[in-house]
């Protein structure tokens, strides 16, 4: 599949509120409409984007949280992921970003994409405990675990390796 997959750069976010809740999105493949999965907000760089650019963009498109880049922290994480999307083969190095808001709701209105609005079905905060127990797919596998890595967060970067989803 390699050989054929798109490589991409990315940026997603960790966004928790003021009770340690993180922002997941709900999301399927229109060619695999009985599968399901929760993930953190987040997607490809623009052009000479910046993953940190990407990351506060893509969370504020996709959710309608705008963040200051000072209340951004990391890169937290890094993984590459490899999947396939649309019948499109992919291998995506990701960074994750951290950021925390008091904020009730949204402060823009989402502006979505083609595609996000046709794969995109639910937004919802989590609290850690709630999203090691979720009964569909949480990308990355072990998100449910490494929250605890990023409250408070200790300056590491962590390189989480490849996972085939």
């Amino acid at each position: 599949m390699e050989s054929t997959a798109i490589a991409r750069e990315a940026a997603r976010v960790l966004l928790f509120d003021g009770d340690g809740r993180v922002l997941l999105l709900r999301g399927h493949d229109p060619h695999q409409p009985a599968r399901s999965w929760w993930f953190t907000p987040g997607g490809g760089l623009d052009g000479s984007e910046s993953h940190r650019d990407a990351a506060r963009r893509e969370l504020l498109e996709e959710t309608g949280y705008d963040v200051p880049d000072s209340q951004l922290q990391g890169p937290v994480w890094e993984r590459t992921a490899v999947f396939d999307f649309m019948e499109q083969p992919y291998v995506q190095h990701e960074q994750f970003f951290v950021a925390r808001i008091d904020a009730t709701g949204p402060t823009v209105e989402r502006v979505l994409t083609d595609a996000e609005l046709q794969t995109l079905d639910d937004l919802r905060w989590f609290t850690p405990a709630q999203v090691l127990s979720l009964d569909i797919e949480v990308f990355p596998t072990t998100l449910g675990r490494l929250l605890a890595t990023v409250s408070p967060w200790d300056g590491t970067l962590r390189h989480l390796g490849r996972e085939n989803v």
